[in-house]
């Protein structure tokens, strides 16, 4: 044996030593791979009826809403028709009201003057 004999064979054992310390890295890395496939695997599995029960829970909330807009939209229409109906009452009652109280302060104020000057016309 030649010295460049030996020292392939320091180099081959060298080369050899480096591809068993590297092949230890790559093989932990399979394993985080194979943790990491079953990880999505589980998640995709547990996240699947998760999500048609999100669209149940949407699909039926839509419902109601619909069915709220329906009775809001109702409410609005019976508060329009209650404030037209206390217009009408107090363009009704309201009016007659306030000439009958106009003609009450005036009969009021009439009797009122009448009493001061009939005093007045007895103190002479």
């Amino acid at each position: 044996m030649s010295g460049g004999d030996i020292a392939g064979l320091i180099a081959a054992g060298v080369f050899a030593v480096l591809v068993a310390l590297l092949a230890v890295p790559v093989w932990k890395l399979g394993k985080v791979f194979d943790e990491m496939r079953t990880a999505i695997r589980t998640l995709s599995e547990e996240t699947t009826p998760l999500i048609d029960e999100v669209t149940t829970t949407v699909s039926t909330t839509n419902l109601q809403l619909q069915k709220v807009d329906g009775i809001s939209s109702n409410v609005s229409d019976a508060s329009a028709n209650l404030s037209a109906l206390s217009s009408l009452v107090a363009a009704t009652v309201g009016s007659p009201l306030i000439k009958v109280s106009a003609f009450s302060y005036g009969v009021r104020s009439a009797l009122a003057s009448r009493r001061t000057a009939g005093r007045g016309r007895r103190s002479r």
